[in-house]
């Protein structure tokens, strides 16, 4: 018993007699309202609910069936919730019809050159405004990023040019500053296993962008937004930006397969990175034409004004000219599939 649909206009009287049924089994509800149905996903080991005491839920009055599904991600399933999700970010509404492009810097260096490049961005077309305060490298040499100064940074660009800011979280101990700034948190790849991060932002009220691990896999990816959601944040958003193979000519091989097939397993948004897909500034453009045309409900693309002097990843980033040269060229492939850019 993993979902409970309940018939049309069943009462808040009966849907609370539902939910203390539920918890009287050490089971949690979680409610799910569609333009046709209401549904309550059933959080917890289903597994020690007997027959006797399913059918008993299925009598209760307002219930029109029970269902058992085969996969261990319930909430994150369209088995669960069969329209596509959405939300609003500031006005920004991720999932829908437009595709939104986050664009700016791996990490905020300064505040002139965050500025810059927010500007840049937003008159391109970019959608929201992406820059790491804490940077996780691969060596404790590298440059960590500025903290809550490049917060404050992000904080004053958002005021100046109206860009949602989308940053990244690593440690539960920064959550604090963290939501005090951004409107978007982002889990980083190594992080997508960390189960004592994802239950904590599971306990935000701000969307959650959850990047695939290096080598995770699609079911392994989904039971971490699993975890997100069973704390009660729906508002995850999946980011593919590629997955370790065997393949050296790429920093990564970019999964656009993940796309059209999360879309059929998934209600969530699904965005694509190609800058860290592919490591590579010149198959960034052709790499974001193939997410938009495959399905992609957003990109996530890395920006400098200056990449040979950048202090992480700039080899992946495009310069302003020809981030705004992209956002041109993918307009008509994103109309060629029924969205807009």
């Amino acid at each position: 018993m993993d979902i409970i649909v309940l018939k049309p206009g069943t009462s808040e009287e009966d849907i609370r007699r539902i939910i203390k049924k539920l918890e009287g089994r050490g089971l949690k509800a979680n409610i799910s309202t569609g333009t046709e149905r209401t549904v309550i996903g059933v959080i917890g080991d289903t597994s020690k609910i007997a027959e006797e005491e399913e059918d008993a839920i299925r009598v209760m009055p307002g219930v029109e069936d029970v269902m058992r599904i085969l996969k261990p991600y319930k909430l994150a399933s369209r088995d669960f919730k069969a329209e596509d999700s959405t939300f609003n970010v500031r006005g920004k509404v991720v999932g829908g019809k437009k595709i939104q492009v986050i664009a700016g810097p791996c990490a905020v260096e300064n505040k002139t050159m965050l500025m810059t490049i927010a500007e840049k961005v937003k008159n391109a077309g970019a959608s929201f405004l992406r820059g790491g305060a804490f940077k996780p490298r691969t060596s404790p040499y590298s440059f960590q990023g500025l903290g809550e100064e490049a917060l404050q940074y992000l904080a004053d660009a958002r005021e100046k040019t109206g860009l949602p800011i989308v940053t990244e979280l690593m440690d539960p101990r920064d959550i604090e500053v963290i939501l005090k700034y951004t409107d978007i948190i982002q889990i980083g790849a190594r992080n997508m296993q960390n189960f004592r991060l994802l239950l904590e932002v599971g306990t935000c009220d701000k969307p959650v962008v959850l990047k695939r691990g290096l080598s995770a896999t699609i079911k392994e990816w989904l039971m971490a937004a699993e975890y997100i959601m069973s704390k009660g944040n729906q508002n995850v958003i999946l980011c593919e930006r590629g997955i370790r193979t065997f393949e050296t000519a790429t920093r990564n091989t970019l999964d656009l397969s993940a796309v059209p097939l999360l879309k059929q397993r998934t209600h969530l948004p699904v965005i694509v990175d190609p800058s860290h897909g592919v490591g590579k500034w010149d198959l960034v453009a052709p790499m974001s034409k193939a997410a938009v045309a495959v399905g992609a409900d957003g990109l996530m693309i890395e920006v400098h004004t200056n990449p040979e002097e950048a202090m992480s990843d700039g080899e992946q980033s495009l310069k302003p000219d020809a981030f705004q040269k992209l956002m041109e060229e993918l307009k008509p492939i994103a109309a060629a599939v029924g969205r807009d850019i």
